[in-house]
């Protein structure tokens, strides 16, 4: 039985205590937040393996939250699950950008929810594991142990996701990825995305590794590729 700890956050009591229920059954240790401050609050204190983040919270909002969480060294490897009943392709978008590990919208089934948490975990375990050495390639060290990336020495600063579609393009040099192909290998096979979303995390990468952006190249009409140390 599972004995990972889940902090479900929403400001229904009905839908925290359907939550609680189905993930208990399932062995999970379960507490719950109503507020956004609570959910920070908590963050800390429970250090949970995962939490599910409602959007549409009163005070301080779940992209706030999600925004506070990963900018905190304390909290920011903690994967999170956005559970919103905002569901147009800007607003996952934005969740994914917050650094959102999935991305479900209301209403939603307990068990699609108990897979998509065993699946995020289940990611997270396998990267944790990862011990293999590091990927240097154009002056640019990717450390899979300790999930930092730095350029000419300097470290850069990536979400969970940024690192993922980093990772997975810098192992493969020369090979062009699909979008599909990206999200598949960052977040498992079946997650439902855009193609826009995937070009969101690469203008973020772009972006945070500067002159070395220009290494992820676009090849149009197809996906990305890592251009070849030569």
């Amino acid at each position: 039985m599972a004995k990972e700890k889940i902090l479900a956050v929403d400001d229904e009591e009905d839908i925290r205590e359907l939550i609680s229920f189905n993930l208990e059954k399932d062995g999970y240790i379960v507490e719950t937040a109503e507020s956004g401050e609570k959910a920070m609050e908590m963050a800390v204190s429970f250090s949970p393996d995962l939490i599910v983040l409602d959007l549409m919270l009163p005070g301080i909002d779940g992209l706030e939250v999600a925004k506070k969480i990963k900018a905190d060294s304390a909290t920011r490897t903690i994967p999170i699950i956005m559970l919103t009943a905002k569901g147009e392709e800007a607003d996952v978008v934005i969740g994914l950008e917050m650094g959102a590990d999935d991305y479900i919208v209301k209403p939603f089934s307990p068990r699609v929810l108990t897979a998509r948490i065993k699946a995020v975990l289940r990611r997270r375990a396998e990267s944790g594991a990862s011990t293999g050495d590091a990927i240097h390639i154009h002056n640019l060290g990717i450390d899979q142990g300790r999930r930092q990336v730095t350029a000419d020495g300097r470290l850069i600063d990536l979400t969970y996701t940024e690192f993922q579609v980093l990772l997975h393009l810098a192992k493969r040099p020369g090979w062009v990825s699909t979008r599909y192909q990206i999200v598949d290998a960052v977040r498992g096979e079946g997650y439902a995305v855009t193609e826009r979303s995937v070009d969101v995390q690469i203008a973020g990468l772009r972006k945070k590794l500067g002159g070395y952006g220009k290494y992820i190249e676009t090849v149009r009409g197809v996906g990305y590729r890592f251009r070849e140390a030569k």
